[in-house]
């Protein structure tokens, strides 16, 4: 049985950020589902992708984009064949998205975030729309940019700071890792050291790409997650 693969998306983004990547998949024969995360906080999140996995049967890959990598990481159900990481975050227990970003200098981030207050208490973080561009999807059209910037999904803060739980799946999984040298995001030594601390099957890193290599590699990104799910037509390409 081929397995399902389960995408999940990061902060300032939706799950159609999965398009490109969610066609190459399907054209290989592959069941897909883009989990659609409320970006609320990491243990919330991964609670309600274990209800998804749960619903799933045989064999599943998870890749997770940046914070979606965290929500990843967190996941305790499900058959999970391997973890793809594609510029995301695979934390160490009691380390935040926050604290990764930081394992080495250089990202921008947080200079150009928005927060708008909640009624409950907390704020939502988004990307300034005039900002969204350079920080977060240099290497895509202007266009196609902007019209990610209008439809961002909010992260709250307190998910980007809070802790991860005691048992990363990327321990127990195999892992793999697709990032790229101009992340903005998540500065490319974190996402080396994070890497290389999870022992990844491999890791690949493509010059020049911003943190939405997934979209602007979506042909690589496909390849690697058909890699983690034993496909090897495109894998090979």
């Amino acid at each position: 049985m081929k397995p399902t693969v389960v995408l999940v998306h990061g902060a300032f983004a939706d799950s159609s950020s999965w398009s490109g990547v969610a066609e190459r998949l399907s054209g290989e024969g592959l069941s897909v589902v883009a989990f659609a995360a409320p970006l609320r906080g990491v243990a919330t999140d991964a609670a309600l992708l274990d209800d998804l996995l749960r619903s799933i049967e045989g064999p599943v890959v998870l890749a997770g984009h940046s914070y979606g990598g965290a929500v990843i990481t967190n996941t305790g159900a499900g058959d999970v064949l391997g973890l793809v990481y594609v510029a995301g975050f695979a934390l160490e227990p009691g380390e935040s998205c926050a604290d990764a970003s930081a394992l080495t200098p250089g990202s921008t981030l947080a200079e150009t975030l928005e927060l708008v207050p909640l009624a409950a208490g907390g704020a939502d973080a988004y990307i300034a729309q005039e900002r969204y561009h350079q920080q977060f999807a240099a290497d895509l059209p202007e266009a196609e940019a902007a019209l990610m910037a209008i439809t961002q999904r909010p992260v709250t803060q307190a998910a980007l700071a809070e802790p991860s739980g005691e048992r990363p799946r990327w321990r127990s999984a195999p892992s793999w890792f697709l990032f790229g040298e101009l992340d903005r995001n998540i500065p490319v030594g974190a996402h080396r050291i994070m890497a290389e601390r999870a022992q990844p099957r491999r890791t690949v890193e493509i010059g020049g790409a911003s943190h939405v290599v997934g979209i602007s590699h979506a042909q690589e990104t496909a390849a690697i997650i058909l890699e983690a799910a034993g496909v090897e037509a495109l894998a090979k390409t």
